[in-house]
């Protein structure tokens, strides 16, 4: 037996292993498999996203930015002088920009878990605006994590564009916000971006671009893994696959294996069967009443909202009710 697992093959504790590789052995073997969607983003899958986003099937990005630069005045106005604006999961700093347009915020807080992507952008953004003081967390914000010293006297606005938080179970989606109400503290406002429920075949198109981009930034996951974890993923075995559950009003994610076939993780042995898949990802898409029920829910409550003309993507201001005590992870 391997000496850093258990008789069940579990990583004994003295071994250390790191969140992503328990993450990964718990998920793998459960059935279905699972792996969480917040470990695409290393430099690689940060820098495929952003090839996503200006896919023109994707819809999600350029219609968000469209009211975000049409109602961008409307928005700003949302966030109050001397603020610092903390951004959730923050990858590439285009959106932040246009909010920059119009509102003369005193700090931006990028929060990600893809540090080298994160530092990078920071960067730009110092070189670009030398006036505004750039503190970068690298974190994984589903998590408790602090905010800098620095910010703590200024009023704070969450930003959390891109529908990310469609990407949470309906209930882990309700923490989120409670954990986001805490970390940001007394006066917690919101500004938050939330795909809308549409026809099908744009959903399908968007999540299945003719150019397999989607494909590549799925596929980059099991690549991730062989190189950090150890693992030993053949990923010209497996197939992207994304399809629409109509009944939970969500995109799925899956990568198939088409052959039957083991891996290794953690000393381990992970066996797939022929078309047996892992579950990546979900994009939950929302009604503005469902949406609204589950801000309510978490302690949120709805200043305003806005809209694309064609109602596929919408932005919301949210002011937390109170801050409750930040649960332990």
């Amino acid at each position: 037996m391997n000496a850093h697992v258990d008789a069940r093959g579990w990583p004994q504790p003295n071994s250390r292993p790191s969140p992503f590789a328990l993450d990964a052995l718990e998920g793998l073997t459960q059935t279905p498999k699972r792996l969480s969607p917040k470990y695409f983003y290393d430099a690689t899958g940060s820098d495929l996203f952003e090839q996503i986003t200006r896919l023109p099937e994707y819809y999600p990005t350029r219609t968000e930015l469209g009211i975000l630069r049409e109602r961008g005045r409307e928005i700003t106005a949302f966030i109050p002088k001397g603020a610092a604006l903390v951004e959730f999961g923050a990858g590439a700093t285009t959106k932040m920009r246009l909010l920059l347009e119009h509102s003369a915020f005193a700090a931006y807080v990028p929060v990600d878990i893809s540090g080298e992507f994160l530092h990078s952008q920071a960067a730009r953004l110092r070189a670009d605006y030398p006036t505004l003081a750039v503190y970068p967390v690298a974190a994984d914000f589903t998590r408790a994590f602090a905010l800098p010293a620095e910010v703590a006297s200024m009023p704070k606005v969450g930003f959390f564009p891109g529908s990310t938080l469609g990407n949470f179970e309906p209930d882990d989606a309700a923490q989120f916000l409670r954990k986001a109400a805490a970390i940001l503290g007394q006066g917690a406002r919101l500004i938050l971006g939330v795909d809308l429920e549409k026809d099908e075949r744009i959903l399908h198109d968007a999540y299945n671009d003719a150019a397999g981009v989607t494909a590549k930034f799925n596929l980059n996951l099991l690549a991730r893994m062989n190189r950090e974890l150890g693992t030993d993923f053949d990923a010209s075995a497996f197939d992207h696959r994304a399809i629409y559950n109509r009944t939970e009003h969500r995109i799925e994610m899956h990568l198939r294996s088409r052959k039957a076939q083991k891996i290794s993780l953690c000393g381990r042995t992970i066996m797939f069967a022929s078309g047996e898949s892992i579950h990546t990802e979900n994009s939950y898409k929302y009604s503005i009443p469902r949406l609204h029920k589950l801000a309510r829910s978490a302690g949120w409550t709805l200043s305003q909202s806005w809209t694309d003309a064609q109602a596929m993507f919408s932005v919301h201001a949210l002011v937390a009710d109170r801050p409750p005590p930040l649960a332990a992870d």
